[in-house]
């Protein structure tokens, strides 16, 4: 069920319909789709979802519950990477793995469950100092940072696993990830394409966590 609601559209007017479906018997799944307009704040709206119903897994009480890694709940994003990760035998335990990001919505997750699956985790951001020297160590890199082709070939370490979660619109409409694939599939053992790679995966971990609320809010019952 889509509610498609105007660009005018309160705030109060928003969580009142996030009430309504946090009390709906007929309702497992909520998602609002960001960035909302100026005029709404996306962290009260965030914080109003149950969180037993926030399949986005954006909540305070579910960040939380990945924090300790006791979750129901896992970002569409970063479960789809660790997904491509597993289904490609790929093992993470004591790999040298690189987030370039830090957003509440995958890199700071990602983090996370790569550090779940006994990773040995570096974060980078638009501070980190010699960032093309930290990359080059990475035996698995997941960039995601918005920043169009950042990530050049000659940053990855030879045989490394790399997963592109960038999607950036060139002036000639062009779709590119974060990783300069041209030059990053010569050196990397794995590396996902933009567009087709990590964003059906996001489509499939929402599908998936669904599901999952379906049937918590049936084993209530």
């Amino acid at each position: 069920m889509e509610y498609a609601l105007p660009g005018e559209t309160t705030q109060e007017e928003l969580l009142k319909l996030i009430n309504e479906l946090n009390e709906s018997a007929d309702i497992d799944g909520i998602l609002c789709q960001l960035p909302l307009p100026k005029h709404i704040d996306e962290k009260a709206v965030i914080n109003a979802i149950r969180p037993d119903k926030d399949v986005d897994a954006f909540h305070p009480v579910n960040v939380g519950k990945i924090m300790i890694g006791d979750y129901d709940f896992l970002p569409c994003t970063p479960a789809g990477v660790m997904e491509l990760i597993k289904e490609s035998g790929i093992d993470i335990m004591g790999k040298e793995c690189v987030v370039i990001g830090r957003s509440n919505i995958v890199g700071k997750p990602m983090s996370m469950l790569l550090l779940h699956a006994h990773g040995t985790v570096t974060i980078c951001h638009s501070r980190t100092k010699n960032l093309a020297e930290t990359v080059r160590r990475a035996d698995i890199v997941v960039a995601a940072v918005g920043v169009p082709e950042l990530i050049k070939g000659d940053m990855i370490k030879e045989g490394a696993v790399v997963i592109d979660v960038g999607m950036n619109r060139l002036p000639d409409k062009k779709l590119v990830g974060d990783v300069e694939f041209a030059t990053a599939v010569e050196k990397a053992s794995a590396i996902t394409p933009v567009p087709g790679g990590v964003g059906p995966m996001t489509i499939a971990m929402l599908m998936k966590n669904t599901v999952k609320a379906a049937l918590i809010h049936q084993n209530q019952k």
